[in-house]
């Protein structure tokens, strides 16, 4: 496992999946899970379409629920039985393909409201703090306008503004750039770099691969509902250590 400059092999998970499985019917998504994740290391979750990324990071805050096996999210173990669970994802920052705005509310509006209604702030108090993450993100001056009025590119990044005001400790994104227009993609990833290198605790799945030999300590690549290989990037991308990798690879760089 590669660490953070704060981090050491020895320093306990802040996520940790033990023998994991989930299934959608009679379709076994994941297949044993085993992970770990330190708190400040930066996962990418890559794989071709149908392995189970997306469900992997959604079971970390019970959006889906696993059937066997163990998750324990910062010390505390998921199961249905779970009654604290708002207060758990209330720790999570997840961003989604899809931005999930408010269309009738403004950019700061949609900024405050988790804030003032989960951690119970006063609205004067929260529009502070949401104006201090719309600036981290670059898009203070948006902050009166509504998501319509917003590129695709700056719809993201209030999404991610707006996780980031919970003051999560970790943070999750799913394929978050996948349905922006090409020229709106860097915008967005310059965003997820910054929090990189400002020590946050991600978990981020994505095709593109120039970030994720960028930003990443660690590549975890998935196939059919299992995790294949775990590598550094330079390992990854210089010598992928299973077929499914080089395969993959050769589709997403586009060479043999």
């Amino acid at each position: 496992m590669t660490t953070t400059a704060n981090q050491t092999p020895a320093d306990p998970p802040i996520i940790r999946f033990e023998g994991v499985h989930k299934w959608f019917g009679n379709f076994h998504v994941l297949r044993h899970i085993d992970l770990d994740v330190v708190s400040g290391e930066r996962i990418v979750i890559c794989g071709p379409s149908g392995s189970g990324k997306s469900t992997l990071v959604r079971c970390i805050n019970q959006l889906e629920t696993h059937q066997r096996g163990r998750i324990v999210v910062d010390g505390t173990e998921l199961s249905d039985r779970l009654a604290n669970i708002h207060l758990l994802r209330s720790e999570i920052g997840m961003v989604f393909q899809s931005y999930n705005l408010f269309p009738h509310m403004s950019v700061l509006d949609n900024l405050v409201v988790g804030q003032h209604r989960v951690r119970q702030l006063p609205k004067s108090e929260a529009e502070s703090i949401a104006m201090q993450h719309l600036e981290r993100v670059r898009i203070a001056d948006q902050a009166d306008k509504y998501p319509a009025q917003l590129s695709g590119g700056q719809q993201q990044r209030v999404a991610i503004a707006r996780a980031l005001c919970m003051k999560p400790k970790i943070m999750l994104f799913d394929e978050v750039t996948s349905s922006l227009d090409p020229e709106m993609v860097k915008e967005v990833l310059d965003v997820i770099v910054d929090l990189a290198r400002e020590g946050m605790t991600m978990m981020v799945v994505t095709h593109e691969m120039g970030f994720a030999r960028e930003v990443a300590d660690r590549i975890v690549f998935m196939e059919e509902g299992c995790i294949v290989e775990e590598n550094t990037p330079a390992a990854f991308f210089n010598r992928p250590g299973s077929a499914g990798g080089r395969f993959f690879l050769s589709q997403v760089l586009h060479y043999g």
